[in-house]
């Protein structure tokens, strides 16, 4: 069972976007593999190359050769136009409705973001609740499950911390990467699991943000202007150049890919970095706040 608390919020499907180009598995399944197995039989069968196949049901040669490997979730577009193009037998459509994914720890809602992100080309977060899941301590995520309504079981609550802490792989593994965020200063005041922790996560959130690559910026507490009193949000790029946003709230996320809103978007989180503290100033209200951990 996979439950969120923050950042693992859910996904009611991006418009206007192939969800077969950029939904890679990091883990791929049992059953991806033998319906990938599937495709390919049937393909060769058919006397077809992934590049013919690709032709016929729109999409690229790599994209067939990932659901073939079992690293892509195809989606039901897909699976139609494999179905007619390879004989229209029946196997495909009824082998997809037994489809699952191997990611443990991440709730349904937010795995298609969080695959998202480990291909962006940059990535963009403003965050007014709590720290942002890149940027969590251990410590603090477990604080934060630990007081997950309702309870969780022990095996699920480490579930979801070394997911999280997985997550937190691509910072140091994508040093090219722009990662920009923005956090409310009550967040980081909030003394979230003890002091003890607090001071532990003012200390990581600083070591973490210290890459040229990775931008913090906070917004004060004194500010009198703010572009996004909505909530929070989160933006990327993705290597074919799409822009994507998504958002979260209770039990639920929605990931945007309408051009229009996403613009809208993008504007007041351009707009709310002019409003925020600059990187160096963010960095010197971190340090006080951190020594006042200590008074």
């Amino acid at each position: 069972m996979s439950i969120g608390v923050g950042e693992a919020a859910g996904v009611v499907g991006a418009q206007g976007v192939p969800a077969g180009e950029w939904e890679r598995e990091p883990h791929p399944s049992d059953s991806l593999r033998t319906f990938g197995a599937v495709v390919q039989a049937l393909r060769e069968h058919a006397g077809l190359s992934r590049v013919e196949l690709g032709a016929r049901v729109q999409y690229s040669k790599h994209t067939v050769e990932s659901v073939e490997l079992g690293r892509r979730m195809p989606d039901e577009v897909f699976v139609e136009r494999a179905e007619e193009a390879l004989g229209n037998t029946g196997a495909l459509r009824k082998a997809a409705c037994h489809l699952t994914r191997g990611e443990a720890g991440l709730a349904a809602w937010f795995r298609r973001w969080a695959r998202l992100e480990r291909e962006a080309v940059s990535l963009c977060t403003y965050e007014c609740r709590l720290v942002p899941g890149l940027l969590q301590s251990e410590a603090y995520a477990r604080a934060l499950f630990e007081n997950r309504i309702p309870l969780l079981t022990d095996e699920q609550l480490e579930a979801q911390v070394a997911a999280r802490m997985e997550r937190q792989r691509m910072l140091s593994e994508r040093l090219t990467v722009p990662f920009h965020f923005i956090v409310e200063e009550a967040v980081l005041r909030r003394r979230l699991g003890g002091v003890e922790v607090w001071r532990e996560q003012l200390a990581y959130v600083l070591e973490r943000t210290g890459p040229r690559n990775l931008t913090l910026q906070i917004m004060p507490l004194e500010a009198e202007y703010h572009s996004c009193m909505d909530g929070p949000l989160r933006l990327l790029e993705t290597p074919e150049g799409r822009r994507l946003a998504y958002s979260e709230g209770q039990e639920s996320g929605r990931l945007i890919g309408d051009s229009k809103e996403v613009r809208v978007l993008q504007q007041r989180y351009d707009t709310l970095r002019s409003q925020a503290l600059h990187p160096k100033d963010s960095r010197a209200l971190l340090e006080r706040l951190r020594g006042e951990t200590w008074a």
